[in-house]
């Protein structure tokens, strides 16, 4: 542990044993303030490093000094349990697929058999996606994932006019459902496949499925184009900031 000062070192171990031991500050750590988070955060990595290097017997064997001090305070992303509903073939797949890591994402794209669940992150929250398959004989499942599902991202292929009544129906039958007419959770609307000539304006998406209408959940549609990304990027910084409110509001009514 040469490249830490002693004082370092018994701060680091302390700060671990109160974490262990599930101690409480007041605010930070202690030794730590806004100025020193930083520098405290890479030294809790490096220190991470040199004791997996050194010894098989280094305080923290389990889980990370970083990790755990970076859980503590509040700074890893917060997890959330997303379903991706639609119709088959109006591009769920293509936009979750999107929306992960250029080096994670797949190049040939087949439809959802039952379903898949696939994550992606934003600059605070951690997205699982539970990827329903839209065919008629799977849509019987997704009533199954409501009650672990925090938010909805629905979407609708802007070409498929015929269909479009179907998707009424099928959202009608969510909205009314148990496990979510009662919850606030917020519905992000994909049009998607703009690019095709057929397509019809978001604007009219929301009148063919009276989005209107949904007075007891916040809702935001927007026009997508999957196969380029165009319109994906708004859509979850809405849904970003949807969540984030409602876990401020959360905490607000906790504190009263």
């Amino acid at each position: 542990m040469a490249m830490f000062l002693p004082s370092e070192s018994r701060a680091l171990c302390d700060i671990d044993r109160a974490i262990n031991s599930q101690s409480t500050f007041v605010s930070r750590p202690p030794g730590c303030n806004q100025l020193s988070l930083h520098v405290l955060m890479c030294r809790a990595s490096l220190w991470d490093s040199v004791c997996g290097r050194s010894c098989s017997h280094h305080p923290f064997p389990a889980m990370g000094l970083f990790d755990k001090l970076a859980g503590w305070l509040g700074l890893k992303k917060k997890e959330v349990h997303v379903l991706c509903l639609g119709l088959d073939n109006s591009g769920k797949t293509t936009i979750i697929n999107k929306l992960k890591p250029s080096n994670a994402q797949t190049q040939d794209i087949v439809p959802t058999i039952g379903f898949s669940i696939e994550k992606f992150k934003t600059s605070s929250l951690s997205f699982t996606v539970f990827d329903m398959s839209g065919q008629g004989k799977y849509r019987d499942l997704w009533e199954h994932y409501y009650k672990e599902g925090q938010a909805i991202i629905f979407v609708i292929d802007s070409s498929d006019k015929l269909r479009m009544v179907v998707a009424k129906e099928e959202l009608d039958t969510l909205l009314n459902h148990p496990d979510i007419k009662h919850r606030r959770l917020p519905i992000l609307f994909f049009a998607n496949k703009m690019d095709l000539r057929d397509a019809v304006s978001s604007v009219k998406v929301s009148q063919l499925l009276s989005l209107e209408n949904i007075k007891d959940k916040p809702w935001h549609i927007c026009a997508s184009d999957a196969l380029k990304g165009d319109g994906l990027q708004e859509g979850v910084d809405w849904l970003q900031d949807q969540i984030t409110q409602s876990d401020a509001s959360n905490e607000d009514m906790r504190d009263k």
